[in-house]
């Protein structure tokens, strides 16, 4: 028998847990004692948070992220193959979205492992839903090119597909390049597209608003360093 690969939601900021995830998922999560991790100090804060049944220096914690080669993928599946449960989590919030984890769920599925993803806080699906934006086609594409002159090709791209196919175009960017990437949208996209931000979700801090891009450029909200989702429609 082959253990569970647990997909575990983490918190998008410095919340109570009690707030964000339900009672199931803490407590699957508090009886697990290995886990794959993007990053080991970010995870044993998380434990420590969640209150694990074993001490923290007794888990099991092996890093994955954008370093991992995909020839080591296959050793961190060993404590599945040998009968032992494994939670994944990642500094993205949900594990394998728009993070490296999905390497991990593929070769899992290929190899027979049961995937059970628990229930958590998704900044992209609640970045659709507050947007008001049209939530029956939407498509996520990460990150887009940091260059500007590519940005902004990435944007008028978007702009036009989102028209085209009459579907939400969302997108994320590194957190101290918020302020450039809402800069770069309305300088690349047309005055009546319409523009949401999605900033701290979650948090007591939290911003969201759907404005034309006209009406953006009357007042700028500061995003630097603040988590955000990105998202632009046109009818």
């Amino acid at each position: 028998m082959t253990g569970t690969l647990y997909l575990i939601p983490t918190p998008l900021g410095e919340t109570a847990l009690d707030q964000i995830l339900p009672e199931e998922t803490r407590r699957i999560t508090a009886g697990l004692t290995h886990f794959v991790v993007e990053h080991a100090k970010t995870a044993r804060a998380f434990l420590k948070q969640v209150g694990t049944a074993t001490p923290l220096q007794q888990l099991s914690l092996t890093e994955l992220n954008e370093h991992t080669r995909e020839t080591e993928l296959e050793a961190l599946l060993a404590p599945l193959l040998a009968g032992h449960d494994v939670g994944l989590l990642s500094e993205a919030g949900c594990p394998a979205v728009a993070d490296p984890g999905a390497n991990l769920v593929r070769l899992a599925h290929r190899q027979g492992i049961r995937v059970k993803p628990l229930v958590g806080p998704s900044s992209i699906l609640l970045a659709l839903m507050a947007s008001g934006l049209v939530g029956q086609r939407f498509a996520f594409h990460g990150y887009l090119p940091a260059k500007p002159e590519e940005r902004s090709k990435s944007l008028k791209d978007l702009e036009q597909r989102a028209a085209r196919e009459d579907a939400a175009q969302a997108f994320i960017e590194t957190p101290y390049r918020n302020d450039a990437m809402l800069a770069g949208i309305l300088a690349a996209c047309r005055d009546d597209t319409l523009v949401t931000v999605a900033c701290d979700l979650t948090l007591e801090t939290e911003l969201i608003a759907t404005r034309r891009v006209a009406d953006w450029r009357k007042a700028l909200p500061d995003l630097n360093k603040r988590p955000a989702v990105f998202l632009i429609w046109r009818s």
